[in-house]
Order: structure tokens, then C-alpha cells, then sequence
């Protein structure tokens, strides 16, 4: 059964869900949350033991995952060599989905209020840079919400700068000093962007080009949690290569780099579950 979110107070539905998440995993605070986008999915199984693996649908305001190459399951898991719990997103609610903003807010949202004070946000997108191949990972520096949307309603007034945390950006590189960073341009979607589309996005500063993460990050910032996004490159960004883009490439190139990144990923969390 789907839970529809009301037309009112998302909070209290956020309670809710993480009240349903403690019952459902046996486990009262979580820690980490993570939403695993393309690509991602194979880091799960890696940063420790599965306390327990629920249909998302089960949970107030979650819905099953409306796109390939995406779970649509929340999974409790004990970071290995810590205390503490990771709570993993896999039913992703994107923006161009149209359940509205609130609905894309929700997982994050109820994450926080089940206790996670960092969130690690995943994506597959497409790579302006020429230099960065598919299966390239890229640590998010900022973003540029094209959606024209905000998850903020009312006189809700939240500072942006480094949104995506510093201190776990450095982190990460601790772990693989190859990492590059960018700043992730949002597009409302599900069509993928043009050729001219995506020069713009360069010209005002864009690296990278997708369909989530930004409207997630700004209400994880409201909402206090420490953020460190990470983008795979699953493909040339239209125009910049002349190859058509189609899902299949996306999935494809998410299988290919899948091991690596998910140890990368693993590696990232648990040294994160065991400095705080």
C-alpha cells in the first residue's frame, strides 16, 4: 500500500515515517542515511551487516521506485567496525515524477527525524568535461537547482553556502585523493537535456548534469544534516559527445563502474561512522 503524502505538514509525516522505520528495524536511532542513486546500488551490501530490509511502500509517504536501476527497498545496516546504523534510501522520489516537491523531500526528511545527522546523496548524471569518462566518480562541490523549485515553504530562510560539506569532501579524498569535484546542475526532466541546454549549464558553471540531489540537499540542510554528495559519470553530456543518449547507456556504464565505486562509496561511510 502507497502512502500519500497530505496537503499539510510534511513534518509530522516525517515522524511518522521514522516512528514506522524504528518498529519495522528494531533499531531506535540511525546515524548515516544514504540515497544510492544509478550506479550506487552495490555499496549497500559492503559497509556491514543488514539489520533488517523493508518495502519503502510499507513506510508512511515512501513509494515504490519508478525508475530502472533503482531499489525500492530501505535497508538498516550496522556500519562495520562502529556503533552506528546507516539507514539506506533505495526509493528515490524524483522531482520530474510529479508528486510534487514534497514527496522528493520526504525520504530525507524522515531520515533526519529518525535520527541521521549526515546524509550521503548519490547520483548518475551526465559529465561536461571531456576528461571524465563514463565511470568516473566526482565529489559534488555545489549545485545550481534549475528546477525552479524549493522544498523550503513559507518564510524559511536556509543559508546555502557549502551546502555539500567541506570537511567530508576532504574526507573522501583522504580515501581516494584522485577525486575530482564539480558543481551538479539539477534539470527538472525526465526528458534529457539538449545540446544547447547543456552549454549553458557550462557557461554558468556547471559540471556536471542531472535529474536529482539538489531539491534532497536543500532540505537536508534545513533540516541540519552534514552532506557529502557524490556524482558517477554515466555519460557524455548531450553535445558533447554525438553518441544519442538512451537509459540503457546510463544503467550499463552504472554496472561497469559498480564494484569500484561501491567500495569507494563503503570505504567513505564506514571512516565517516567511525569519527563521529
Amino acid at each position: 500500500m502507497t502512502h500519500e503524502l497530505p496537503e499539510t505538514d510534511p513534518r509530522s509525516l516525517a515522524d511518522e515515517a521514522a516512528r514506522a522505520l524504528a518498529e519495522a528495524t528494531g533499531v531506535a536511532r540511525h546515524d548515516i542515511a544514504l540515497v544510492l542513486g544509478s550506479g550506487w546500488g552495490g555499496a549497500a551490501e559492503l559497509l556491514g551487516e543488514t539489520v533488517a530490509e523493508i518495502d519503502a511502500e510499507d513506510i508512511p509517504g515512501f513509494r515504490k521506485a519508478a525508475v530502472a536501476g533503482h531499489g525500492g527497498k530501505i535497508t538498516s545496516i550496522k556500519v562495520a567496525g562502529s556503533d552506528k546504523h546507516a539507514l539506506v534510501l533505495g526509493a528515490r522520489t524524483h522531482y520530474y515524477e510529479g508528486h510534487g516537491v514534497r514527496a522528493v523531500a520526504h525520504g530525507i526528511r524522515a531520515a533526519a527525524a529518525a535520527g541521521c545527522t549526515q546524509l550521503v546523496l548519490t547520483n548518475g548524471c551526465g559529465g561536461l568535461r571531456p576528461e571524465w569518462g563514463p565511470g568516473t566518480p566526482v565529489l559534488i562541490s555545489d549545485h545550481i537547482n534549475l528546477t525552479m523549485d524549493s522544498p523550503l515553504e513559507g518564510a524559511t530562510f536556509v543559508d546555502l553556502t557549502d551546502v555539500y560539506s567541506p570537511r567530508l569532501r576532504a574526507l573522501a579524498r583522504g580515501i581516494d585523493d584522485s577525486l575530482d569535484e564539480g558543481v551538479y546542475v539539477q534539470w527538472r526532466g525526465p526528458h534529457y537535456e539538449t545540446p544547447a541546454e547543456v552549454q549553458m549549464s557550462k557557461i554558468i558553471g556547471g559540471d556536471l548534469v542531472g535529474m536529482s540531489t539538489a531539491l534532497e540537499a536543500i532540505a537536508a540542510r534545513e533540516a541540519g544534516m552534514e552532506i557529502l554528495g557524490i556524482s558517477l559519470v554515466t555519460n557524455p553530456a548531450a553535445g558533447i559527445s554525438p553518441t544519442p543518449l538512451d537509459h540503457a547507456e546510463v544503467l550499463a556504464a552504472g554496472r561497469a563502474a559498480g564494484p569500484r565505486i561501491a567500495r569507494l562509496l563503503a570505504d567513505i561511510v564506514t571512516t565517516m561512522a567511525k569519527e563521529n
